[in-house]
């Protein structure tokens, strides 16, 4: 009993301080636990439908087992068992508008199924993306280490046009991923390659470009359902691709070959969020970040 509250009180220290120190998987989760706690479902029984979803896919990318393994010799499984079912059980009455029944009682039988399926140790999905266009290397590396992460993000975004609230919430996700697509820096013989061949205008257009084509079936399937609410997809549509600029720009405007990314952090992410939600900040933050951005180029490129 002793070993099991020390590992509970481990995980939840430990949650905290990944949650504090990496903004890649602190803003992404913050968002989706705020909208899994307000958000309304049509039907009670999608709250459990979705959640359980949620935990197999949290199971699937465990790392943990062998640590399991070691520590917890015979008992390991009930060790995933409790964990997997707190999560579920938390998921599950954390939103304000589930009400008990029979399907969220019914998946926690699949929870103990759980247990027993070992997590992934292959990728499931790995496309090459080759249609994509060498401009667009940012998007083609991206989505060819996060193929399957990409097409289920995707799927999400695209359901999540049913409703003005559920479109904002997938939207302030789904910003978190682009600008991680323009973290990485590329090296300078190759940046010195692709700007004596294309322009930095000519990069924010296609990028703009392909960004608003992924998008189009949202926008097409909030104006169907939504008739009366057009003007959230042109506010969510300047909002989007203001955020996408200011992530492009940034990169190219903070760019050096001796480091290997962008310093991306949360205060980033809430300062470019804040200034795309108002977008006159966002405009003048562009104007200057264009003009710095092609001077840097300059340095590594030339004239």
């Amino acid at each position: 009993m002793k070993k099991l509250i020390s590992h509970f009180k481990f995980r939840f220290i430990q949650s905290f301080r990944i949650l504090n120190l990496n903004p890649k998987v602190s803003i992404p989760v913050l968002l989706v636990l705020g909208m899994l706690i307000a958000v309304r479902l049509p039907k009670n029984e999608y709250y459990p439908v979705i959640f359980f979803i949620l935990i197999a896919l949290f199971h699937s990318e465990r790392k943990d087992i062998p640590f399991l393994k070691k520590v917890f010799v015979q008992s390991w499984r009930w060790i995933i068992l409790l964990e997997t079912g707190m999560m579920y059980t938390a998921l599950l009455f954390g939103n304000v508008h589930y009400k008990i029944e029979k399907t969220g009682v019914a998946l926690y039988l699949l929870i103990v199924v759980l247990a027993f399926i070992p997590p992934r140790t292959k990728q499931w999905l790995s496309l090459n993306w080759n249609f994509i266009p060498n401009i667009l290397f940012e998007w083609k590396s991206f989505l060819r280490k996060n193929s399957w992460r990409a097409i289920l993000g995707f799927i999400i975004i695209i359901l999540s046009s049913y409703h003005p609230l559920t479109l904002i919430f997938a939207g302030v996700f789904a910003l978190d991923f682009i600008s991680f697509i323009y973290q990485p820096h590329e090296s300078k013989e190759m940046l010195e390659m692709y700007f004596k061949q294309y322009t930095l205008k000519e990069k924010i257009r296609k990028n703009t470009l392909f960004f608003n084509i992924l998008l189009l079936p949202v926008y097409c399937s909030f104006l169907i359902l939504n008739p009366y609410e057009s003007l959230y997809v042109v506010y969510y549509l300047v909002f989007m691709n203001l955020y996408l600029l200011l992530s492009l720009v940034r990169k190219y405007k903070n760019y050096n070959h001796k480091n290997k990314d962008s310093d991306y952090n949360m205060g980033v992410y809430l300062e470019y969020f804040l200034c795309s939600m108002t977008i006159i900040p966002a405009l003048f933050m562009l104007k200057s970040g264009i003009k710095a951005a092609n001077q840097n180029i300059k340095t590594y490129v030339g004239s």
